[in-house]
């Protein structure tokens, strides 16, 4: 479970306001998709911009592994894929806009 998983099911209120400046067009894109999801734009901004600030920070760590490790991770990535029946299928297919 996230961080932000942890906040919405914690029951937590929020009592910090967050405020930004957005053109019409902006927050109507917004409105539209918070809609689509059934989500307020508050909620929906929230999320989003909590869910884009892991991705950010989880890109910037660092994992460190001993020698053994780090070999046998390379190994893995080095090593040729399995072989997918259905994946290969897949690839010879002409995507619908090329027929």
């Amino acid at each position: 479970m996230s961080s932000l998983e942890s906040q919405e099911t914690s029951g937590q209120t929020r009592d910090i306001n967050i405020n930004i400046r957005a053109q019409r067009n902006q927050r109507d894109l917004i409105d539209q998709a918070a809609r689509i999801l059934g989500k307020t734009r508050s909620d929906f901004m929230l999320e989003t911009a909590c869910r884009e600030a892991e991705d950010v920070l989880l890109d910037q760590r660092v994992f460190v592994l001993d020698a053994a490790a780090f070999a046998a991770f390379q190994a893995l990535l080095d090593a040729p894929p399995a072989d997918n029946p259905r994946l290969r299928a897949l690839l010879a297919t002409k995507a619908p806009w090329e027929t």
